[in-house]
């Protein structure tokens, strides 16, 4: 996601890190690079100049904190500036009404229809009975990819089989709501493989009749400068409440995402981040800002781990850590459980690593893939026995879950080394943060007291247990 521009802006950023000071000199020099990797990433020409001129301006009036050198200073200066110009904070969705009317549009081929499936299934996890509407009538095959889709996440959609009034279709899908008691109605609409007026004419009658409570234009990200042209078209038609922007995961340059908010001056309230089903997320300009500029997004990984995260799985895990009794079953599960938070290339992406650009991650994320398709494949080749009480592996089972796996006899054994290593540092880790709590330190040392009798601040907050506080159990990763 935003790789190149990613490398681009750091690189040029960190041209000046030798500097004393920020001068206009070493400033002209960083930004000439930050405007040539803006057009580099399909940004629009006017958007990447009025960005350049608030970064200029703001760099040139900027006090020199004697503490902080000239490239942070820059990095501080453009990280506010791309906040801005990604919409400065987060647009949530409009969902009151009974039903509350989502409508999407877009052009052919932008993963609208898929992203109706996607938000519905988001909506369902909140707790809401959402509705989906096919009534795009001129795509072969969109009312059953719909219908398809709609059976995956197991909500219903309603159609009208044989009509291609679309205003109908939508009306009585809204009246189907109403007597069923569905909180959300998300209608997806026909494409077009560009914007016409027989087009628009069909959109503004559905938004005029229905009064959607959300218009939200859905926007492939990889189409570059024509996703400006056709945001600019449909919001001066139908003025579009928020914009949808999809495959942010593939090989994009970026430059609509920071082209489309500046040009029509509409929030980007959700992003595609990955083909699954539950690859649709809130979008946040700040946290994005942060992943352009190289510092992760530890707070989307958290929350994404919230989700995943079994809380009474997590506490029985953590109580056999503390015995050493963490089996290999135990470690299959939180291989699951890491699949479900993404990719390793995505969670890569979202830790704050200095100095690792896109090759690394990909590297480092093929790799550690790689190693953990062996070892499922490993654990998978043992009996239920062997993987609760992997010290009954001898050198007869070695070889008989060698051949079963595929893989060399000296691989299992250093794994299940690995293994048995592993559950000794947990075991250790653990009992560290029970001192802690004790107050208690390293080799049984006192930890002084803070004030109100509570312990110094940890990453959990003041007083509380650095895996999480307030008693929670450590993420099972």
């Amino acid at each position: 996601m935003f790789d190149q521009l990613s490398e681009r802006l750091q690189n040029s950023i960190a041209s000046i890190g030798g500097k004393k000071q920020l001068t206009l000199e070493n400033i002209d020099e960083a930004l000439k690079e930050v405007r040539r990797a803006l057009l580099e990433a399909d940004v629009s020409l006017r958007v990447v100049k009025a960005f350049v001129t608030r970064v200029k301006e703001r760099s040139e009036g900027e006090d020199i904190i004697k503490s902080v050198s000239p490239s942070q200073q820059l990095v501080k200066i453009v990280h506010d500036e791309l906040v801005q110009l990604l919409g400065g904070e987060n647009k949530p969705l409009q969902l009151d009404g009974k039903p509350n009317i989502l409508m999407m549009f877009g052009l052919q081929g932008s993963g609208k229809t898929t992203t109706c499936g996607k938000l519905a299934l988001q909506l369902r996890k909140k707790g809401r009975q959402p509705l989906l509407v096919a009534a795009d009538v001129y795509r072969p095959a969109a009312i059953q990819q719909l219908i398809a889709l709609g059976k995956q996440v197991g909500i219903p959609v309603f159609s009208v089989e044989g009509s291609t009034n679309v205003l109908e279709i939508a009306q009585k899908g809204l009246d189907y709501a109403l007597e069923n008691h569905m909180t959300n109605v998300i209608i997806d609409t026909a494409g077009r493989l560009q914007v016409d007026t027989d087009m628009m004419a069909e959109l503004l009658l559905l938004e005029r009749s229905l009064k959607p409570h959300e218009k939200l234009l859905v926007i492939d990200s990889m189409t570059g400068q024509e996703a400006i042209h056709v945001a600019e078209t449909f919001n001066s038609q139908l003025e579009v409440t928020g914009i949808v922007l999809t495959k942010l995961d593939g090989d994009t340059r970026g430059g609509a995402a920071l082209s489309v908010v500046e040009v029509t001056g509409k929030p980007i309230k959700l992003v595609g981040t990955s083909e699954k089903m539950d690859g649709l997320e809130p979008f946040y300009p700040d946290r994005m800002a942060t992943r352009i500029l190289g510092m992760g997004d530890v707070v989307s990984l958290v929350e994404r781990a919230q989700e995943a995260i079994d809380i009474d799985e997590a506490k029985e895990l953590e109580q056999k850590m503390r015995k050493q009794a963490f089996s290999l079953e135990d470690f299959l599960k939180i291989q699951k459980t890491m699949k479900r938070l993404g990719s390793l290339d995505q969670i890569l992406g979202m830790l704050p690593i200095p100095g690792i650009n896109k090759e690394m991650r990909e590297t480092l994320a093929h790799g550690g893939e790689q190693q953990l398709r062996r070892i499922e494949a490993m654990i998978n080749s043992m009996t239920v026995q062997e993987r609760q009480k992997p010290d009954l592996i001898n050198r007869s089972r070695k070889a008989r879950i060698a051949r079963g796996c595929g893989l060399p006899e000296e691989d299992i054994t250093k794994f299940l080394k690995d293994f048995e290593q592993m559950r000794k540092m947990m075991k250790q880790m653990t009992q560290m943060t029970d001192d802690m709590k004790k107050g208690k330190g390293p080799l049984g040392m006192r930890i002084p007291k803070g004030k109100g009798g509570k312990f110094p601040s940890f990453p959990g907050g003041q007083g509380q247990s650095p895996f999480g506080g307030k008693g929670k159990p450590p993420f099972p990763f």
